[in-house]
């Protein structure tokens, strides 16, 4: 594996420039791709990942960003399972009671949200600008192969800007809302949703915080950036909780006086290092467990949750692979391992087996789905 040294290294809070970075933790040598691969492991690329809070507001944020192109080198997300196919229905569903007529959807890597909300309004016009928008089907809709950046543009009108499980992998999130400002006229609608990030930390969740997820945007925290940038919220609704949250905005003016945030560093730094001592801890019983176990042992989830656990110190000699339910994953690498990701469909006539199962909100629907293809399995 080649070891990456960091494009661009943050120095100051993104909230509060002037407000002194301490840091909370490093990861050493963490892959850079949280999907799989055909390409040899000796290809794969490692980079520290350090966390930093802000002293002043308790902004989490990662130092040491990554080159896109290297963190985006493919898409990773086909939206398998029932909760993220529960998750565009009522999104979709959230979006209509705003009646848009001209949809530009960032980052959209494949268009079920689309063929929900059609579902509703078959006429609304749909422009998605999306890097890898090799998963959307939909002739319907218009596609613009690009970053949304300061240097993208349109040419098509707007009324509505929306996006889903975007917003937290901005490395620019307030430079984000505002670059969306500039695509509406006020009373235009800024529609979205995103992940319910201080619950997915106050669970343990491994898919909270990463190379992607490079700022802990908490629900006051966006509240702030949104008033910040001239955004009313007209409304919020809670899905699948603690999944995601969907807002609602409208373009306003940009306020007179700033708002204010508030300051959650002791409570934010407690609940980072408590998360931290939870997954030592849990890996440490794992490894025992392992030890003594004469059953075959898997592992669940072809994605950053096996990562980080492998991250943590989890002993890899006695899991026989890696197993997830996306066919986009199926029959390639899980970066920065060696274990080939295989269907649950194996564990079928195994008899007893153990799998480790730590993916936080799909545990159910994971665990369920597993038992019916074999009884015998034992969740860790």
């Amino acid at each position: 594996m080649k070891k990456l040294k960091a494009g661009h290294i943050r120095t100051t809070s993104l909230l509060s420039p002037r407000s002194a970075l301490e840091r909370l933790h490093t990861f050493k040598d963490f892959p850079v791709f949280m999907g799989c691969t055909d390409a040899p492991q000796k290809n794969d690329i490692v980079a520290d990942m350090v966390w930093d809070i802000c002293k002043k507001t308790g902004l989490i944020q990662l130092r040491k960003l990554l080159p896109l192109e290297v963190l985006y080198m493919d898409q990773h997300n086909d939206g398998t399972g029932k909760v993220w196919k529960d998750h565009y229905a009522a999104f979709a569903k959230f979006l209509y009671k705003y009646k848009p007529k001209n949809i530009l959807e960032i980052g959209g890597a494949h268009d079920q949200i689309a063929q929900n909300f059609w579902k509703f309004d078959p006429r609304v016009k749909w422009t998605t600008v999306e890097p890898n928008p090799q998963h959307i089907t939909s002739d319907k809709i218009r596609v613009i192969k690009a970053w949304f950046d300061e240097s993208f543009t349109i040419d098509a009108p707007i009324d509505t800007v929306i996006h889903s499980h975007v917003f937290e992998h901005a490395y620019e999130p307030i430079k984000f809302i505002e670059h969306i400002g500039r695509f509406l006229k006020k009373g235009e609608r800024h529609i979205f949703t995103f992940p319910n990030l201080l619950a997915m930390l106050e669970k343990k969740w491994t898919n909270c915080l990463n190379f992607e997820h490079t700022a802990f945007l908490t629900e006051e925290i966006t509240d702030y950036v949104l008033k910040k940038e001239g955004f009313i919220i007209l409304e919020k609704q809670y899905y699948g909780h603690p999944h995601s949250i969907f807002y609602a905005t409208e373009k306003s003016s940009r306020p007179k006086k700033k708002p204010s945030v508030p300051n959650k560093y002791k409570q934010y730094k407690t609940l980072y290092k408590d998360y931290i001592t939870y997954h030592l801890d849990m890996i440490k019983g794992l490894n025992s467990q392992m030890k003594r176990c004469k059953d075959p042992v898997y592992l669940f989830g072809a994605h950053i949750f096996s990562q980080t656990l492998i991250q943590f110190g989890l002993k890899t000699d006695s899991i026989v692979s890696i197993l997830d339910n996306s066919p986009l994953k199926q029959g390639k690498r899980l970066y920065g391992t060696n274990f080939f990701v295989h269907s649950p469909e194996i564990l079928r006539g195994k008899g007893k087996v153990k799998v480790i199962l730590k993916a936080g909100t799909y545990n159910e629907e994971i665990a369920k789905q597993v038992l019916q293809i074999n009884s015998n399995v034992e969740f860790w």
